[in-house]
């Protein structure tokens, strides 16, 4: 079996990226990574992968400690509503298992099923922290190093001002 980041890492390499990156034992929340990032520099996230109730996938990025109003954000997207993707789509959609989410597994999504969705606020940070498709390893990119992994994976996000969402009642 080949390691899934080798292609990471490759791209990494074409484009001149050297990230700061860290093992650790596998980490399945967010609770369980922050012993490991105190160290690691960089705005930490969380990634959900969302299915809408028509079809459709979203990768929503998010600073760890920002709360999201899901029916807020489906509505701003044009979703009737979101759940949360099973573990068959992601490994169908992203190569990658639950804990492993991130950005950086969009290089696995060659249909380009996916649709990225990435706070506003984050991408000001100098730094952003993400598993490279293993919950093994965090690596560290500059936000202009991240956006530049995307733009060669051809990804177009949409970046959402979180704060602006207006919440829904009910």
């Amino acid at each position: 079996m080949t390691d899934p980041r080798a292609a990471l890492a490759e791209l990494f390499t074409t484009l001149g990226i050297t990230p700061i990156a860290i093992e650790h034992p596998p980490v399945h929340t967010v609770d369980e990574a922050l012993q490991y990032w105190a160290g690691l520099e960089g705005v930490h996230t969380k990634n959900l992968m969302l299915k809408g109730a028509k079809g459709g996938l979203w990768l929503v990025c998010v600073p760890t400690d920002r709360r999201l109003d899901l029916k807020a954000l489906a509505a701003h997207l044009g979703a009737k509503k979101f759940s949360f993707a099973s573990a068959e789509t992601l490994d169908a959609a992203l190569g990658v298992a639950q804990g492993s989410v991130s950005p950086l597994a969009l290089i696995n999504d060659t249909n380009n099923a996916v649709q990225l969705v990435l706070a506003a606020d984050m991408l000001r940070q100098p730094r952003i922290t993400f598993h490279p498709l293993t919950n093994t390893a965090t690596v560290s990119l500059t936000s202009p190093e991240f956006l530049q992994v995307l733009e060669a994976l051809g990804q177009q996000p949409e970046i959402v001002d979180f704060d602006a969402l207006t919440p829904l009642e009910g």
